[in-house]
């Protein structure tokens, strides 16, 4: 009980202080419509969210987080620009013990803001960065619209493309289809099985038909199979271009650097890239130090997966603990959820419950 209400105290304080920040506090329903989560993330969020059925609702989830519902909101009938923060209870399946909880306080802090998205993402990270500087924390960021637009400038089938970025959140299956595509692996039995019986001309035998599939979605299937098979390798220079991209970590001037050395063999990134080079200095005006802020360009692969840009987060030097804060852009997350609208957002969220095992901001 002593630990849920020194998490409470430091809840109160955050809120404040967004709130002091321009931000309107807002709810959110525990129960949300699973339907919604399952559209944005597949069926991967059922291992990672509690699933409950309502009579009259049908399939529900207890939130995962508040950022998916505050967006319905706004889209709904939100003004622009708009701030919002909010606090309560998320929940999270853990697949094993360990020291993250599978139910916890979040506070969060979104901006809605279509004039500027690059001073909005620097708002909301020095935001963060001045809060917690009372604990010491180190900071980390990245950016998916970079691999996102390297994977897209890939001279290769669109079929492979779609695929990668499908599993740009998921490194391990990321790498295997790199490397499939790359020809540096070889293609599954089953897989190979198939493909030689179409190379053939022929199609399988015929069977009863089972699954969600139509017979129209299976024969695409198959023609995409056999048009994969037919194509070439990704190059081992793109390859390994990309590969560069993903493993790199520097300080945020030096990786900006190598990006743009990068970015002279990959022109696909130069956009992505120029909006960094603008963030940094957004967040050195802001008071944030870029000389020493770091960049993993992998950073944010792990996370919910509606993030489409600038990612962020704040960890301890305590081993085993997850990130105090972290957060990022999700332009792409308002179009869907506002069916056609849209407008850039960026917000985040803090773990007061760890704040306060940290000693607090008092």
């Amino acid at each position: 009980m002593a630990e849920k209400a020194a998490a409470r105290v430091e809840a109160a304080r955050l809120v404040a202080a967004f709130r002091a920040a321009g931000a309107v506090e807002v709810e959110a329903d525990i129960l949300q419509p699973a339907e919604v989560l399952l559209d944005l993330y597949g069926e991967d969020i059922r291992a990672r969210a509690y699933v409950t059925a309502d009579p009259l609702r049908g399939e529900m989830m207890l939130r995962p987080d508040f950022t998916v519902p505050v967006v319905q909101m706004h889209m709904a009938d939100g003004a622009e620009p708009a701030r919002y923060c909010y606090a309560g209870e998320v929940f999270r399946k853990q697949e094993r013990p360990s020291a993250r909880r599978a139910e916890y306080v979040q506070v969060g802090y979104e901006v809605f803001e279509r004039d500027n998205p690059v001073a909005a993402d620097a708002e909301v990270f020095a935001l963060f960065a001045r809060l917690l500087a009372p604990l010491g924390l180190r900071a980390a960021t990245g950016d998916i619209a970079i691999l996102t637009a390297a994977v897209r400038g890939l001279r290769t089938l669109e079929s492979r493309k779609a695929a990668l970025l499908r599993h740009i959140w998921r490194p391990r299956r990321f790498t295997q289809l790199l490397d499939r595509f790359g020809g540096r692996a070889p293609v599954p039995p089953s897989r190979a099985a198939l493909i030689k019986v179409l190379a053939q001309g022929a199609r399988p035998a015929p069977a009863p038909h089972l699954g969600l599939r139509s017979a129209a979605e299976i024969s695409a299937r198959l023609a995409a199979l056999a048009e994969d098979a037919a194509a070439a390798p990704i190059s081992a220079e793109e390859v390994a271009r990309l590969e560069d991209l993903l493993n790199l970590e520097a300080p945020g001037p030096a990786a900006l650097a190598h990006l743009r050395d990068l970015a002279r063999d990959m022109p696909a990134i130069v956009p992505a890239v120029d909006r960094m080079e603008a963030r940094l200095d957004a967040l050195a005006r802001a008071g944030i130090d870029v000389g020493t802020l770091a960049f993993e360009a992998s950073h944010g692969r792990t996370t919910l997966e509606y993030y489409d840009g600038f990612v962020f987060s704040f960890h301890s030097a305590e081993a085993g603990l997850p990130p105090v804060a972290s957060g990022g852009r999700y332009d792409a997350l308002t179009e869907v959820l506002g069916q056609g609208r849209s407008i850039p957002a960026v917000g985040g969220i803090i773990r007061p419950g760890l704040v306060a095992d940290l000693g607090g901001l008092g």
